[in-house]
Parts: structure tokens; C-alpha cells; sequence
């Protein structure tokens, strides 16, 4: 089991709070740093995912002993967090860009990918005239579309019909390749790497006239390369096959694959609401803690203190008491899902949900005032075994601060 015991120990572990496996992260790592190794590409941790930056020096070959080159960010904000937390290049892509935030982005980025020809040309002069004494000029890259779905919903399919994302071949203008260095694109979303081959056969199909004239390929995330079962060997021999034949230096920017199951949230039983079913009322909120609950949607794991240790819920009907979990927000459609445990949730009880590292602390809210959970991180000390850090609290400021 990921999740140590320590997480259920009250006393210890406040709750609500996220809670991060400094282990987990650097056997992550470790897995992409044989990647790296195995084909001379370079991983940048994918910040719109984590963002957790107390874990840069897990992660980072510069702000730590970790293996990653940088960063990628989609918005200044996140330049600037990659920039003076995490160290190496950081690469910024954005479906557009104001005239303020390139200005920002010159003195962060290393490398700035546009979405259209049109914004390549209209901020052209600016990054030209930024890159005046730069011992290191920014490389400017264009975003292509190959127009190959292979994610399933279509709410995060990048290729999806209509998307905004990336340039078309139909609308793609060889003149505007002067002065882009590199092509990006992203067209993945948790998929193994037979997702990835094809998508390769697909834009090779379109784009291989352009490639060949690249000094970099950017080949975006969704790659759940550290998921159990994931097929190293068939991502590595792509990976090679690209560099070999377009003599470019190949990135992938991961964001799940850097935190999969590497982090918990901590939550308490509030209250158990008589209706159709049982309802278990949580201390936290899929709306407000776990957005992508409700927007993937997904039903995350559960674990709970039984007779025999700590076990996962099962799903509805599995065991003897089938709940919904429910978050405390006054929106109705706040629900974690149902659950089956071995006897009546009762108040007080903690529930521990998994792989909380990924998309969750970087899209919490302060919708109805609730407070953001804490966070903490559990790691290993020399001389103290398996031990549990605050990382930080919130409290009423961290509300006000955000209003006016």
C-alpha cells in the first residue's frame, strides 16, 4: 500500500491536507531519467499539473539532485515559478500571448511557442529586439495540429474537431517558419506509447517536409510514462527513431508522469446524511479541492481504516455499507462518488484519497470561503525513519486576498 499509516494518525496529520511522497516523486524521477538516458531527450516537468515547488528539488537537476531539465508553462506566472524555483530552460507555450506578457516572458523563457503564424509575426520584433545581448537567444518554436485524435474525451483532446489548438496543415505557411527554430506539438492525454506511435506515423504523414528543418522537436505530454505496464521500450525506440532521423534535439513535457501516485489528500467525516443512500458530508470539496472529479469526470480511490488495517473502498454493493462521499460546498453536484466500506462511516472518521498530487493543488478555489487543505509532504529521514512535514497552511487571507 502507497499510503503509510502515519497519514491516519490525527495527531500527527491535520486534515483536510495534501500530502506528497517525497519517495514516490523520486522513483518517478527515476523512470524518466532512464528515458532521458536511453534516448538523449530531454523531460521538463509540465507545471499546469504540479506546481508543488517544494518538490523542485526532487524533480530538478538544477534546484536539486533530481533529473529534469526544466520546465514548461502556460502562462507568465508559471515561467516566473519555473524560472527562480526549478532552474534549467523553461519553455512557455500559451493559444495566445499579450504584448505584457511577452515583454515578461523575454526576461523567463528560453523558448516561446506560438499557436498561430499571426502571433509568431506580430511579436517577432519584440523577441528580436529582446534577444539584443542575450549570450543565449530565445528560440521560438510554432504549435502544429496533425489533426489525430487519440484521447477519448473530447473536452482534452487537443485534435479534437474545432480545437483552437495548433496549426492545421491547411492553414500552415512554410514563410512563417523564418526564424522558428522547433515545432511543438500535443496531442495526448494519459496514453501508453502506441498512442504515441501513432500520432508520430500521423504528423510525419503531414509534416515531415518541416521537421527535417528543425533544430528541436517539442513532442508535448499526456505520456503516462510511469504508470504500471507503461511501454518503456516502445516510447524509447520512437523516441530514438525521431532524433535519428530529423537530427533535432526531442523534449516531452510530462505533467502527471512526473507526480502519479505521489500524493494523497487527507479528509474527515463531517456528517452522514439520510437520503436515497447513506451520505458521508467530507471537510473538503470535489469543487473546490479535486475539480477534476467533477470535470474528467473521475472517481478517485479511497482508503479508510478497517478491522484488518487500512483497505481501499470498494465500489457500490462490494461491501456490507455503500455511501456517497460528498464534499461540503453548497453545490449540489459536490460528490466524490460511492463508495462501499466494511461497517457505517461514523464522524470523525478519516478517509485518505490517492493520487492527489496530480491536477489538484493547482486548480483548488475558495468557492463558498472553504479553506484550501494544507499541505505536507511525507519522506524519508536518515535517523528519524518515515517522517511527516507542514508545508503550509491557509487560512482567512489567503480568501480575502483574492477579492477586493
Amino acid at each position: 500500500m502507497l499510503c503509510p499509516r502515519l497519514l491516519f494518525d490525527k495527531n500527527l496529520v491535520p486534515a483536510p491536507c495534501f500530502v506528497l511522497d517525497a519517495s514516490r516523486l523520486a522513483a518517478n524521477a527515476a523512470v524518466l531519467d532512464t528515458v532521458q538516458r536511453r534516448t538523449g531527450a530531454k523531460i521538463l516537468l509540465a507545471l499546469k499539473a504540479f506546481a508543488a515547488f517544494a518538490a523542485f528539488p526532487l524533480l530538478s537537476r538544477f534546484a536539486g539532485n533530481g533529473p529534469l531539465w526544466g520546465v514548461c508553462a502556460s502562462s507568465v506566472d508559471e515561467a516566473r515559478l519555473g524560472r527562480e524555483e526549478f532552474g534549467g530552460e523553461v519553455h512557455a507555450f500559451a493559444a495566445a500571448w499579450t504584448d505584457e506578457e511577452i515583454a515578461e516572458l523575454l526576461h523567463l523563457a528560453d523558448y516561446i511557442v506560438f499557436n498561430s503564424a499571426a502571433q509568431w509575426r506580430r511579436f517577432r520584433p519584440m523577441i528580436t529586439a529582446g534577444n539584443i545581448g542575450r549570450s543565449q537567444p530565445i528560440a521560438c518554436g510554432l504549435r502544429i495540429n496533425p489533426e489525430h485524435s487519440e484521447v477519448t474525451t473530447p473536452r482534452y483532446d487537443p485534435c479534437a474537431p474545432s480545437s483552437r489548438l495548433g496549426i492545421r496543415l491547411r492553414h500552415f505557411d512554410p514563410a512563417a517558419l523564418d526564424g522558428i527554430s522547433g515545432l511543438h506539438l500535443h496531442t495526448l492525454c494519459e496514453l501508453d506509447a502506441n498512442a504515441l506511435a501513432r500520432t508520430l506515423a500521423a504528423t510525419e504523414a503531414k509534416f515531415s517536409t518541416w521537421l527535417s528543418a528543425c533544430a528541436w522537436i517539442n513532442l508535448g505530454g499526456g505520456h503516462h510514462i510511469t504508470r504500471l505496464g507503461y511501454n518503456l521500450d516502445l516510447l524509447c525506440d520512437s523516441l530514438i527513431t525521431w532524433r535519428e532521423r530529423y537530427h533535432a534535439q526531442i523534449y516531452l513535457e510530462p505533467g502527471e508522469a512526473v507526480a502519479l501516485n505521489a500524493g494523497w489528500l487527507a479528509a474527515t467525516v463531517l456528517d452522514v446524511v439520510e437520503a436515497d443512500m447513506p451520505v458521508a458530508v467530507l471537510n473538503i470539496s470535489a469543487a473546490c479541492h479535486t475539480p477534476d472529479v467533477l470535470e474528467m469526470p473521475y472517481r478517485p480511490e479511497a482508503l479508510y481504516e478497517a478491522a484488518d488495517g487500512i483497505v481501499r473502498a470498494g465500489a457500490a454493493g462490494e461491501t456490507a455499507f455503500t455511501c456517497r462521499l460528498a464534499g461540503k460546498s453548497c453545490l449540489a453536484c459536490d460528490v466524490f462518488g460511492e463508495y462501499a466500506f466494511a461497517a457505517p462511516l461514523q464522524i470523525g472518521q478519516r478517509l485518505v484519497f490517492e493520487d492527489m498530487a496530480i491536477y489538484s493543488m493547482v486548480k483548488t478555489t475558495t468557492f463558498n470561503g472553504l479553506r484550501l487543505p494544507f499541505v505536507g509532504m511525507c519522506e524519508e529521514d536518515a535517523t528519524q525513519g518515515l517522517r511527516f512535514r507542514l508545508l503550509r497552511t491557509f487560512g482567512y487571507e489567503d480568501f480575502k486576498s483574492r477579492l477586493s
